[in-house]
């Protein structure tokens, strides 16, 4: 998921983005934008970097064993 320092970061982006007229009702349209986008960002099922790192890393372990079991499988066949 994404930290909160972002959320936070683009929920205030929006509310600049609000006209002049509305700014009064920032600090509310602020925990709005925050509130939407936490929701929003919790529904798309999200994985941190850190967990996206950590599974390459795995995926790339996997893929070496398999290419290793694959050629130990073709001398065999060979033989």
């Amino acid at each position: 998921m994404i930290d909160s320092k972002t959320i936070d970061e683009l929920a205030k982006k929006l509310s600049e983005l609000v006209p002049e007229g509305l700014k009064n009702a920032g600090d509310d349209l602020g925990k709005q934008f925050k509130q939407a986008l936490q929701s929003g960002l919790a529904k798309m099922d999200l994985v941190t970097r850190e967990e996206f790192d950590a599974q390459t890393k795995v995926l790339e372990r996997t893929r070496e064993k398999l290419e290793t079991l694959e050629q130990k499988v073709a001398e065999l066949e060979s033989n």
